[in-house]
């Protein structure tokens, strides 16, 4: 959550500073500020809102300083307001920092510094950082303790001077008194032509260019300027200048790092012809599909380059473990059954929020599997730590190359998603789907499973491309549905098997873009509780694509109709319509795959009901796109 941008160079900061945060506001948009050097002193504008409304201040357009951070804020500690916007200094002024994570000990270190004068106006975590930079900057040269300090500061403890320039060194000295997570640029009016950038378990890279240098949470901020990057791995701090990047890791010994050209599509940036990235992410997916399965299934076998699994290795496992969060989740359910069914491991699929806080039953005989579109999850890193220190083998299936998780599993699978911009994801959901899919059969075949049982399926994700598109052309319906129930209250979603999980996402999709309360059920369990909740009237989605358990799940729409309740049904089944309200028909495909063409409709009867009620489809309220922090 949060963005972070930093330029030095020779350049005004403020244009690139700004431009960075609106590309990087679908992490945060809550409130949004800059820093800028400005002669010998830092002159901070900050306000409640959008990036956008930075351009209200006054004085804004008078900066003139070539060295400057900025940030776009999702709140955690204290309110969106100005107040409590980055960046925030320290009480004499001389240091500025932009800060992404959350800082665990902050009331103990707000303690220490109050007691040794410093006063705080913020109710924010961050506010201690540039105070605990400035605490550590006034020591003496001869490294005596300050009057008050913590007892199990390595830093504080036997300090014997500065081995590095005083300002790289009091960031360092700050940072290893933190605890949590942090991602932070710092500019300081003592060393105005430096920007210091540190992490741990939040993104941040440095970009490389000629005469200028800059830092961002992600490459998006700044493929305007570059595409030469280093990716800062957790506790490695860096000191930026014009024209040099210098990275230290945890003890500051200068380390050598390779740079990382970055290619990219700017187009994917742009919303095009579309209103809303949304909805061009939504008609992005036949080609994101085909991507996927392109890079993946060549003529008639499944190949991954990177992955070097044997029989011997998967007739050893007692388990697949799937870990994820929110959509990416759902995809991993969504594909459970495939792993059981051809690869005969059992496999299980967990929240990776519950996963790393209970100790799970995960061993060398476990793989562990990995979602996380960004690659930046902190939940899911921070389980994938997990399993691998408990021995199992790791992979990890992202859509950015380069990003955090890639870098701490064993394995990594890549997504052909493109960059996606929409809070909401969809193209993602469904290209992690078909991706699983074919590393389901990728194992199968190693395993030895009969060709014969695997070609069906292949044919029709071969197909899964063509059929997007054809539900694509046909919105006419879905968009009146969605001005039939746009003012519903409660909606809910059912299904079995792999319907059930379409339902879940289907219903994620939902509430998060229109705030409209929405829960799904497995059809099966209406009878053990849910069915309480229809009403006359009420509005509930019936999703019907596996021939086997079809007519299981029309009883139970029966069930829920006599309670009174409008069905929509979606479905690519042979079922009498006549006594359904609302019926949108999906091409028919294999069973296993069926919710990559189902929750398109979903998909797109949540965005239009979001527009009918007027919303911000692209950034709905309290979310950002990247969740880095717990």
């Amino acid at each position: 959550m949060c963005g972070i941008v930093g330029y030095t160079g020779n350049k005004k900061a403020k244009p690139i500073l700004i431009d960075g945060l609106l590309k990087l506001e679908y992490r945060g948009y809550d409130s949004a500020g800059i820093a800028v050097i400005e002669g010998d002193s830092i002159c901070v504008m900050k306000d409640k809102g959008r990036v956008k409304a930075l351009e209200n201040l006054k004085g804004i357009n008078d900066l003139k300083g070539t060295v400057g951070i900025a940030h776009t804020r999702w709140a955690t500690h204290g309110k969106p307001s100005a107040e409590n916007a980055h960046p925030h200094s320290d009480n004499s002024k001389s240091f500025s920092v932009v800060h992404n994570g959350i800082i665990e000990n902050y009331v103990k270190i707000r303690g220490m510094l109050v007691e040794n004068g410093y006063k705080f106006i913020s109710k924010t975590d961050t506010e201690v950082i540039p105070n605990l930079i400035h605490y550590y900057y006034s020591m003496k040269e001869d490294g005596a303790e300050p009057p008050v300090s913590f007892a199990d500061s390595p830093l504080v403890k036997g300090a014997k001077g500065f081995e590095v320039d005083k300002f790289l060194n009091a960031v360092h000295r700050a940072c290893a008194d933190l605890e949590g997570s942090y991602a932070i640029g710092v500019i300081s009016k003592f060393c105005p032509n430096t920007i210091i950038a540190a992490r741990k378990d939040s993104p941040l890279v440095v970009g490389k260019g000629e005469g200028e240098n800059f830092i961002a949470s992600d490459v998006h901020a700044l493929l305007d300027y570059t595409k030469d990057f280093y990716f800062l791995d957790d506790y490695e701090i860096a000191e930026v200048s014009a024209n040099e990047i210098k990275i230290y890791d945890k003890d500051l010994n200068l380390q050598k790092k390779e740079l990382q050209n970055v290619t990219f599509d700017s187009s994917e940036m742009d919303k095009g012809k579309y209103p809303d990235f949304m909805l061009k992410e939504i008609n992005d997916q036949p080609n994101a599909v085909r991507q996927t399965i392109g890079s993946k299934l060549n003529g008639k076998k499944v190949e991954f380059d990177k992955l070097s699994f044997d029989k011997e290795y998967l007739l050893t496992l007692n388990k697949i473990q799937i870990v994820a969060c929110g959509t990416a989740m759902y995809a991993g359910l969504a594909t459970k059954k495939i792993f059981e069914k051809f690869c005969s491991i059992s496999t299980e699929v967990d929240i990776a929020s519950e996963f790393r806080y209970r100790d799970p039953l995960v061993d060398d005989k476990t793989l562990a599997v990995f979602i996380s579109q960004s690659g930046e999850t902190a939940d899911t890193i921070a389980a994938l730590k997990l399993a691998k220190k408990k021995g199992a083998k790791t992979i990890a299936v992202s859509n950015v190359t380069g990003s955090s998780i890639t870098r701490e599993a064993d394995y990594t699978i890549y997504t052909r998603a493109g960059t996606e911009i929409a809070v909401a994801s969809t193209k993602a959901y469904t290209s992690q789907v078909v991706l699983l899919t074919l590393l389901a059969i990728y194992f199968a075949e190693v395993l030895g499973v009969d060709a014969k049982k695997l070609a069906g399926l292949k044919q029709d994700i071969s197909k899964l491309p063509v059929q997007i598109e054809e539900i694509l052309k046909n919105t006419d319906k879905i968009k009146e549905i969605a001005q039939k129930i746009y003012k519903e209250k409660d909606v809910f979603f059912i299904g079995r098997g792999i319907d059930y999980a379409c339902g879940l996402e289907g219903s994620l999709k939902l509430k998060e873009i229109s705030y409209i309360h929405s829960e799904a059920y497995a059809s099966g369990e209406l009878k053990h509780g849910p069915i309480a909740l229809i009403e006359n009237g009420i509005t509930v989605v019936a999703i019907v694509t596996d021939p086997k358990l079809a007519a299981k799940t029309v009883s139970n729409i029966q069930e829920v109709m006599t309670r009174g309740a409008k069905i929509l049904l979606v479905t690519n089944q042979k079922i009498k319509t006549d006594e359904f309200e609302m019926v949108i028909k999906v091409p028919e495909t294999n069973p296993l795959i069926s919710s990559t063409l189902a929750v398109i409709p979903l998909q797109l009867l949540a965005y239009y009901i979001s527009k009918e009620k007027g919303l911000d489809v692209d950034k709905p309220r309290n979310l950002a796109k990247s969740v880095t922090v717990e």
